[in-house]
């Protein structure tokens, strides 16, 4: 390794890691502001340029299209359309970089519920000529839902209306008041022009009229919290190590990622749902034998009793366990083609457990225009947000998602061929409790 190589090195080891997603309407722009970060912010091998170079000689443009640095589908280069979500990966010598760059159709919603789900901040896209749009207001929804802590305004294509302050501020206002209304803790708006380079990585001389951050030098610089070590502990069984071999007959572990926490050795635990309890007896850590764990480790816990444990099971410290309970209220997104109604079967995936379940109440709906409540719907359609209660066929150990985005979060999955149908966050969001629908009984025998 040269001298440059580990000083590089060093240099990205001590930087701090933010994972950020792009979303926004179709067209505003947000492919070309990735593509814009990564070039003008060096990240871009001089390959992959000269590939986006070719490609954009080969339809007719003269300066290269930036958007095809991120759009990798054949689907998505023909039609000039993100499809899916692309992730990029780049650093700075102040930051590194984990990007999602998300679909701006609304039948792509759902891609966009996969990308912010982690991301700690969200950069909402929105054409200055346009303004907030209905697909602007469902971005800054599932920002919220999600609780996504920081979500950025760009505010794109400021070059088409003569860089004009007032435009700027009419649509920062508008986005500011709605997604304040959400709950959304902190918002940023930048003017900028993602085709120009305007206030994407250089301030722009064109608006000096705006005196903050540049989009590059907000992501540098916006506080970032990964420590989940001081969250409540939490270990989902992915796996029960048990090789029985004469080198260790008798070895018996659970091997998972914590969650979110810290696991010590001697700390007394509780096994969920069963409530059975023990003691740590011992940590694995990558071959070797530990006395501390922490989130996001891969570790294999080794208990001092044998108590039945297998995989979907969580182990969480004996004073810090979750009520478990088989009746589930939470808002979901609806990801999939086919509704989601009332009395249907479902398997509900929480970590690394999967149960059957019912749902057995829609009380709402949201309307994304006026964030009211639309009562009992009876059903949710693709891209719909909407509350719903569920009855599961065992006892789960969830959080709420407020106090944790791993274990707060589930999955809604079609029994019959395995399709996601809604992502959920259990617990109070920001939509208004509806009133209460009466209970629908089920007639096919999955009334739990």
């Amino acid at each position: 390794m040269t001298s440059s190589t580990g000083q590089l090195a060093e240099q990205l080891s001590a930087t701090t890691l933010l994972r950020f997603a792009t979303a926004g309407s179709v067209d505003d722009g947000k492919s070309t502001l990735v593509g814009r970060l990564l070039h003008d912010s060096k990240s871009v091998l001089t390959d992959q340029l000269e590939a986006v170079e070719h490609a954009s000689r080969s339809r007719g443009q003269e300066a290269p299209d930036l958007a095809l640095l991120t759009d990798g589908l054949r689907a998505e280069r023909e039609q000039g359309i993100t499809i899916d979500v692309a992730y990029r990966y780049f650093a700075t010598p102040r930051r590194r970089f984990i990007l999602a760059d998300t679909p701006g159709h609304v039948q792509y919603t759902r891609n966009m519920v996969t990308g912010a789900s982690t991301a700690e901040l969200t950069v909402v896209l929105v054409d200055a000529r346009n303004g907030v749009v209905e697909q602007t207001r469902r971005h800054a929804a599932i920002a919220a839902l999600l609780r996504v802590p920081h979500v950025v305004l760009a505010v794109n294509k400021m070059d088409l209306v003569e860089y004009a302050e007032p435009v700027f501020a009419a649509i920062a206002e508008e986005f500011t008041t709605y997604a304040a209304s959400l709950g959304v803790p902190e918002i940023t708006a930048i003017p900028i022009s993602a085709l120009a380079g305007d206030n994407v990585v250089e301030p722009s001389a064109n608006m000096d009229w705006y005196g903050g951050p540049t989009v590059l030098e907000h992501l540098e610089t916006v506080p970032v919290s990964h420590d989940l070590t001081g969250c409540h502990a939490r270990l989902p069984v992915q796996y029960v190590i048990r090789p029985q071999t004469a080198e260790h007959p008798d070895y018996r572990g659970y091997a998972g990622q914590i969650a979110a926490g810290t696991f010590r050795v001697g700390e007394e635990v509780t096994v969920l749902p069963s409530g059975r309890t023990s003691t740590v007896a011992g940590i694995d850590l990558l071959g070797e034998s530990v006395d501390v764990a922490w989130t996001p480790q891969s570790v294999t816990l080794l208990l001092a009793d044998d108590v039945d444990v297998s995989r979907g099971d969580l182990i969480v410290p004996s004073g810090d366990a979750p009520a478990t309970t088989q009746d589930v209220e939470a808002t979901v997104c609806h990801v999939a083609d086919q509704p989601l109604a009332v009395g249907q079967r479902v398997l509900l995936k929480h970590t690394t457990r999967t149960v059957k379940a019912i749902v057995k109440e829609i009380p709402s709906r949201l309307t994304l225009d006026d964030l009211s409540q639309h009562p009992s719907p009876g059903q949710l359609v693709a891209n719909d947000i909407g509350l719903v209660k569920i009855r599961t066929a065992e006892p789960l150990a969830l959080d709420s998602y407020a106090d944790s985005r791993r274990t707060g979060s589930f999955l809604l999955i079609d029994p019959a061929d395995g399709t996601t149908l809604a992502a959920g966050m259990a617990g109070d969001s920001f939509a208004t409790a509806a009133e209460a629908v009466r209970p629908v009984e089920d007639e096919d025998g999955w009334d739990f």
